[in-house]
């Protein structure tokens, strides 16, 4: 991992816990491993914990590590640093993306709050319209109540955030993901459904699915066009899953926008998604930062733990789930 991954994902409590379960030696970091120090340790390592920065383990890199046997990540995503190499290997490969589920869900649940009563964009308005309250009307309905939000992906954020909405009991939530069991939608509490039926009558729809082929664009024009007036769209999962052209076409012509993510990003500065008040960017922020990494630390630890222990993974990562996973 890059090195201020390192310092901010691993503090004192973290190191303890290092040391208390594996043998280390020097460098006990890296954000390259190419160097020969790090080569030579490779030669010798057995479990890799990686993060944000983590190089490809490609051939080259297995090549040079014939003793290693797990890849402990203290991340999310794996897909920029594991290729199949890894699993032609056979090599344990695990995530820390269900602690980084949480702050992405908490700000989502904020967003969508903040949504059925407009607040950010009304906020805008504000700074233009001041002591003029004649604003307050115009972005539509401000209520929470008997409200529908759509979320699109039952991932592990996606389910994070009907957990969230249903101790709210505020509105209705329907999902939308082809590959989850139905049966548990609506065990969680909410509906399943298909997007072309539930577009329609999305007050919020909030993105909660993995960038893949087949998910690119796959909010465009089409269905942008059938959102109520008033809508919102909630992103904070990849700005692909959205046609760029089209949003800045919908957010012109009115649509509201709660965007974390884009496509490209950070966006170009002539974008004129930066100059719309019915639309707030910001700088991919809603995953974990700061000291909350040093949660996706620990959990990268206790895989570390059971490993050392012979006890199974708690979140491993297939080849196979990569298909349907971020």
């Amino acid at each position: 991992m890059n090195d201020r991954t390192r310092h901010t994902q691993f503090g004192p409590e973290e190191l303890d816990r290092l040391h208390a379960v594996a043998s280390l030696g020097q460098p006990l970091g890296a954000a390259d491993l190419d160097s020969g120090a790090v080569r030579a340790r490779l030669a010798e390592v057995e479990v890799l914990i990686t993060s944000w920065g983590c190089p490809t383990l490609d051939h080259r890199v297995l090549r040079a590590a014939p003793r290693l046997r797990a890849v402990l990540h203290a991340a999310g995503s794996v897909r920029g640093h594991v290729p199949d190499a890894v699993f032609d290997r056979g090599l344990l490969v695990t995530t820390a993306a269900d602690s980084n589920a949480e702050p992405v869900a908490q700000y989502t649940l904020g967003a969508i709050l903040w949504a059925f009563k407009k607040v950010p964009f009304l906020a805008m308005d504000a700074r233009r319209s001041r002591e003029d309250w004649s604003y307050l009307h115009r972005r539509g309905e401000l209520s929470g109540r008997d409200r529908t939000v759509v979320l699109v992906g039952f991932s592990r954020i996606g389910r994070r955030v009907v957990d969230l909405l249903r101790t709210l009991d505020l509105a209705r939530v329907l999902v939308v993901d082809p590959v989850a069991d139905p049966a548990e939608v609506v065990a969680a509490g909410a509906r399943p459904a298909q997007l072309a039926e539930a577009l329609p009558q999305a007050d919020v729809l909030s993105l909660h699915a993995p960038a893949l082929p087949g998910t690119r664009h796959m909010i465009g024009a089409a269905q942008l066009a059938v959102l109520p007036p008033g809508a919102v769209l909630v992103n904070t999962a990849r700005g692909s899953l959205v046609d760029t052209a089209a949003l800045e076409a919908a957010c012109r012509a009115g649509l509201h926008a709660v965007l974390d993510v884009t496509d490209p990003e950070p966006l170009p500065a002539d974008s004129p998604l930066y100059d719309l008040h019915n639309v707030v960017l910001t700088p991919h922020i809603a995953g974990s930062l700061g000291s909350e990494t040093r949660t996706m630390a620990g959990a990268a630890l206790t895989e570390l733990e059971r490993y050392a222990a012979g006890l199974p993974p708690l979140a491993p990562v297939t080849r196979q789930s990569l298909t349907t996973q971020a």
